[in-house]
């Protein structure tokens, strides 16, 4: 089985873990934290135990992803040998916009699609597509994947997607609740069925993923019928450095009276905010929790408003799912503090949510936190959405290439018949339905041996050399992929 890298980027940090596939094993993992620090930090673990932990000065962003197959193949501490044995790159792509229900291997074309996306979600897309191209020089014969948070949230309903701004913003401009976090979410769920012994088609769950992002997302059946986040990742629960929900009058009294401009007030909400601007400390939530600054007022009320909010969206979802089986809490903040998750269901008690205060301990493992006799299952889930990256790339590099990327696949049956004769391919095969056979090759494309044709009459046009047959063994990545993409130069 290959060896899958993923990598996990944002405007702070840079998380890459190494799989082994057989066994999903996690051979080697990295972060490189404090980017926009002068001195950043790496924090590397490899699957036996051996470890480090050092200050890399000379990271940037600019050379920061060149120091993943350093580290990977160090003779003391690496995995591996060549580089050239990771089969392929799983990429975490936060916004895919109306673009991406699935993960998509890239091409120039989901490149492109994703750079569109940059101003939706300016603190996370730039950085992924800057891992992307890094990637791409560092490792140019070895394919990548795409595996976008907003995906698992297209199966949100119109009647909790759409905003209450005139239709055609939805309609022309894709103004809509697309969700962030759909790869946890979907992790902690898959995960939830199986602690519980139940089906995921049959339970309703509330998620909260709580962290410098949080997210809180209603999953009924196994689908999302409502999360948070919204058309960007700035909408729902107050955050590490974002407002989250606010009165979007704000915005016109700062411009009015304050005289701020919009990339002012974009950065006071994305950067200045949350956490850090109630708190006034720019400081780990991790510290913000030590006693011994406990009595500083500003402080407490950060957290109380942190976990107030979390408290309004869980009622809030209880009513959407008509009931709840279980509470799911997940992510830095939700997996490691036991305080703040006493906190937030402190008054959810008339829901059927009680936390044992004996469970609930600041152990980070899977297990149920609720008291025995509360009707709702209270649970401690670690995420994991480096695997589920891992298991998507591992899917997608293993089809048969004609089923691997339909976007791709259209792009080129465009560009075959823009080559064609300037008639219309439906009128040539219309008259002429017997003779598809005797067609003669184009003669200034050889690739083109065979005509176009149509498809159950209605005018889907495909080619006859993407055809293939479902009983052929999956190719290998990455060879087999990059012949039939042309990637290879």
């Amino acid at each position: 089985m290959p060896l899958i890298l993923t990598i996990n980027a944002d405007n702070l940090s840079l998380r890459y873990q190494c799989f082994e596939m057989v066994g999903e094993v996690c051979l080697a993992k990295g972060k490189f934290d404090r980017l926009n620090n002068s001195i950043p930090e790496l924090i590397y673990e490899r699957h036996d135990g051996d470890s480090y932990q050092l200050e890399v000065p000379q990271v940037t962003y600019d050379n920061v992803f060149s120091f993943i197959p350093a580290t990977l193949l160090d003779k003391e501490h690496g995995i591996i040998d060549d580089i050239s044995v990771i089969a392929a790159v799983g990429h975490c792509v936060v916004h895919g916009g109306v673009h991406f229900a699935e993960s998509q291997l890239i091409t120039p074309l989901t490149e492109g699609l994703i750079e569109q996306n940059n101003h939706l979600a300016p603190l996370h897309n730039p950085f992924n597509l800057k891992g992307i191209r890094s990637c791409r020089k560092i490792m140019p014969d070895t394919p990548q994947v795409a595996v976008f948070d907003t995906a698992f949230h297209q199966s949100i309903p119109d009647y909790a997607q759409v905003y209450p701004i005139p239709y055609e913003f939805y309609m022309e401009h894709d103004i809509r609740r697309y969700g962030f976090h759909g790869i946890s979410h979907r992790y902690v769920s898959h995960r939830a069925a199986k602690m519980l012994g139940r089906s995921l088609s049959n339970l309703k769950l509330i998620s909260c993923h709580l962290g410098n992002g949080c997210s809180v997302t209603a999953i009924d059946g196994g689908r999302s019928v409502d999360t948070s986040m919204g058309f960007t990742p700035l909408e729902g629960l107050m955050m590490g450095t974002c407002s989250g929900d606010i009165d979007p009058a704000i915005i016109f009294h700062l411009v009015r009276k304050h005289g701020m401009s919009i990339g002012d007030i974009e950065e006071l909400l994305t950067k200045n905010s949350g956490l850090l601007g109630i708190s006034g400390v720019e400081l780990d939530i991790r510290e913000l929790l030590n006693t011994t600054i406990m009595d500083n007022e500003r402080i407490l009320l950060a957290l109380k408003m942190f976990c107030y909010r979390v408290s309004q969206y869980i009622g809030k979802y209880v009513a959407s799912l008509g009931g709840l089986d279980a509470l799911i809490f997940t992510g830095e903040i939700g997996g490691n503090m036991a305080r703040i998750r006493s906190k937030i269901c402190e008054k959810l008690g008339f829901l059927g949510i009680e936390i044992d205060p004996n469970k609930n301990s600041n152990r980070v493992c899977e297990k149920e936190i609720n008291r025995d006799n509360a009707t709702v299952q209270t649970l401690l889930i670690p995420t994991n959405e480096e695997l589920m990256i891992a298991r998507d790339t591992l899917d997608l590099v293993q089809q048969p290439p004609e089923q691997i990327d339909q976007i791709t696949r259209f792009s080129r049956l465009v560009k075959m018949a823009e080559k064609r004769d300037e008639q219309p391919v439906s009128v040539q095969l219309l008259d002429q339905p017997n003779q598809k056979d005797n067609v003669e090759p184009h003669p200034q494309n050889s690739k083109l041996q065979q005509p176009l044709a149509l498809v159950d009459g209605q005018g889907t046009i495909e080619h006859p050399e993407l055809k293939g047959t479902t009983d052929t063994e999956p190719p290998v990545a990455p060879s087999a992929w990059l012949s039939v993409y042309n990637e290879k130069k």
